[in-house]
């Protein structure tokens, strides 16, 4: 059985990596958190549950760096006389206390900053700052760890509370006059509507301190629209849409060998805002992220 699954693993992880192309699919628009794992760092021991925590408090910090400055159709890239660039910059902080050894309370709060020049009216350079939607709470692994196979599975549920702005503006050009325009869905920070997360991670460990792992997590957002208007002129986009997010991780993890809390990882990762949601209406603008 054991071996069954350190190859189903790397089965997984190798269809995951053996795609021709990736493709990025405009402005990013999905800001979901990817929490941090510390169950794949070995303590030097048992080769899990090795990461640092202070009374059962863990605190992780992660960083993305996006930048967008191609237009697709599909899989085609398309080439247009007018390129927006959109920059983006997030930091994830992620707060874990573990009741027990199973159970945990958890936190996620996205920190943004981006800009756009956006050319087509109103025309401008935006620029938008600060705390995205909050998520709060529960998470729960399937088996008592440490296991004794080297594996586990959890599964959490969290609320989504809409403390991010969602209708940040700034200044822009429009048929000759300087305006306060909205600016682009994808530089806001939250969207504007309450949802709930459904999330799920595992780990298998494959030899002393290298682990495979996999995350998962889907955003539900009943709302429908927020009202926050796009300037947009086409039929069914003048508002923007509160749209559902999934998010998805594979690969390998690999503590450095003599150093304690340290490790490497590699893998694939893709995240996106579907078309339709789950729950709810799809009407308004939304981008693909």
């Amino acid at each position: 059985m054991k071996n069954k699954m350190t190859t189903a693993l790397l089965l997984v992880l190798a269809a995951a990596m053996g795609g021709a192309s990736a493709y990025g699919q405009g402005c990013v628009a999905a800001h979901s958190n990817q929490r941090s794992m510390d169950e794949l760092v070995s303590d030097g021991n048992d080769g899990a549950r090795g990461g640092l925590s202070i009374h059962n408090l863990i605190v992780n910090v992660g960083y993305r760096v996006f930048n967008s400055n191609k237009y697709f159709v599909g899989t085609d890239e398309i080439d247009r006389p007018t390129v927006v660039r959109n920059h983006q910059n997030i930091f994830d902080v992620g707060i874990e206390y573990r009741l027990s050894p199973r159970w945990s309370l958890i936190a996620d709060a996205p920190v943004y900053n981006g800009t756009r020049n956006q050319i087509y009216p109103p025309s401008g350079v935006f620029q938008v700052s600060g705390v995205g939607d909050v998520t709060v709470g529960a998470q729960a692994w399937l088996f008592r760890p440490p296991t004794e196979n080297g594996g586990n599975i959890a599964l959490s549920m969290s609320l989504k509370i809409p403390t991010g702005i969602d209708d940040a503006t700034g200044s822009a050009l429009y048929k000759g006059q300087t305006i306060r325009a909205t600016a682009d869905q994808s530089l806001q920070p939250g969207d504007g509507g309450w949802g709930f997360v459904a999330a799920t991670q595992a780990y298998k460990r494959l030899w002393h301190s290298a682990f495979g792992y996999l995350q998962g997590q889907y955003l539900v957002n009943p709302m429908d629209t927020n009202g926050v208007p796009t300037f947009r002129t086409q039929p069914g986009q003048g508002v923007m849409s509160i749209p559902d997010q999934y998010l998805w991780r594979v690969g390998l993890s690999q503590g450095v060998p003599k150093v304690r809390g340290l490790a490497f990882s590699l893998g694939v990762r893709d995240e996106g805002v579907p078309a339709h949601d789950l729950i709810g209406g799809n009407d308004g603008f939304r981008r693909p992220g």
